[in-house]
């Protein structure tokens, strides 16, 4: 259906379809017929209409072979949002790891130097979550392991701090740092290597950016980045009495003293979304329900609610789902 992507549509496989495209996706030849299937996968997914866990068994099934970088990059991009936020809570752990494994092996199997392997590499590198994940994160780091590419032996590091077990390794920074010029590339690296506790609220400077005075001394660059540590390891409900009050009380004093482009970075990435529950659905409507006079920041607010609400979806149709009726 589609084929040729010439129409503005969603496309839908049935169960044997969908059966077939984890099975052998890899085998059609024109990557735009491929891409359309990835989408319309992905589309699938997304809606709750396919359990999330066969999502993860097309993409490690098929991806090794994709020549289409962008729709590599994409791939690996929704496979580990669906990891941390779509799968069943009582399956994610295994799924992260499962995922961590596979990555891990399949930069090793790709051409070296090649865009897949620094895909596989930095996508490694964001989801690692096992001890022996940290030791090959610190072997690339310190060049005991090799993996040619661009960026690699850097780009890791980043990733090993936002291993929910992997910290150990990632504590250390790499001694080619003691020689770069204070830039903000070194900032925004450096910051993102600091281990967070698991199952809490951002601390340090990723939570002082919340305050109206951080908007002199932290660029655009270095908040999103600080904003992009909370999704990669808040992947379990907080015991905290009130988890989700530091996000909601800072919101109006955010609006008011930041740019829209901070304001918005702020709203989305410190969005408790990996936390997703009736919980914070509740605490979000109830923000909203107390706040209807700010247009422009309800709707970016509305946004995350429904990014929540379509996660929670999803968790229940993994859990539903036998594996049987994955296909597999």
């Amino acid at each position: 259906m589609n084929d040729d992507d010439l129409a503005y549509a969603k496309i839908r496989m049935d169960e044997s379809s969908f059966a077939t495209a984890i099975a052998h996706l890899a085998d059609i030849e024109d990557p735009l017929a491929r891409a359309l299937v990835w989408g319309s996968a992905w589309d699938s997914t997304r809606d709750a209409e396919v359990a999330p866990s066969a999502y993860v068994d097309l993409v490690l099934g098929n991806i090794a072979t994709e020549t289409e970088s962008t729709t590599l990059r994409l791939s690996l991009t929704q496979l580990i949002q669906v990891a941390r936020t779509y799968v069943a809570p009582e399956k994610r752990d295994a799924t992260i790891t499962r995922i961590g494994d596979a990555l891990w092996q399949l930069a090793q199997n790709a051409e070296a130097g090649s865009d897949a392997q620094f895909q596989f590499v930095k996508f490694f590198a964001n989801v690692a979550s096992t001890p022996e994940h940290g030791d090959a994160l610190a072997g690339l780091r310190d060049g005991s392991v090799d993996s040619s590419g661009p960026g690699n032996r850097h780009r890791p590091v980043v990733g090993a701090a936002r291993g929910p077990r992997a910290h150990r390794p990632c504590r250390a920074r790499p001694r080619s740092w003691q020689h770069l010029p204070q830039t903000t590339r070194r900032t925004v690296n450096r910051r993102g290597t600091r281990p967070a506790p698991r199952s809490r609220l951002p601390k340090g400077n990723s939570r002082r950016s919340l305050r109206p005075s951080a908007t002199r001394t932290i660029s655009n660059v270095v908040l999103r980045s600080m904003g992009n540590r909370f999704p990669a390891w808040s992947t379990t409900p907080t015991r905290w009495p009130r988890p989700f009050a530091p996000y909601f009380d800072a919101l109006a004093s955010v609006w008011k003293s930041r740019s829209y482009q901070m304001a918005s970075y702020v709203l989305q990435f410190f969005y408790p979304g990996p936390l997703a529950s009736q919980a914070l659905v509740d605490a979000t409507q109830a923000w909203l329900d107390a706040n209807p006079d700010i247009p422009a920041l309800r709707r970016l607010v509305v946004e995350n609610l429904a990014g929540v609400t379509r996660a929670l979806e999803a968790q229940k149709r993994d859990a539903s789902s036998p594996r049987e009726l994955r296909g597999l």
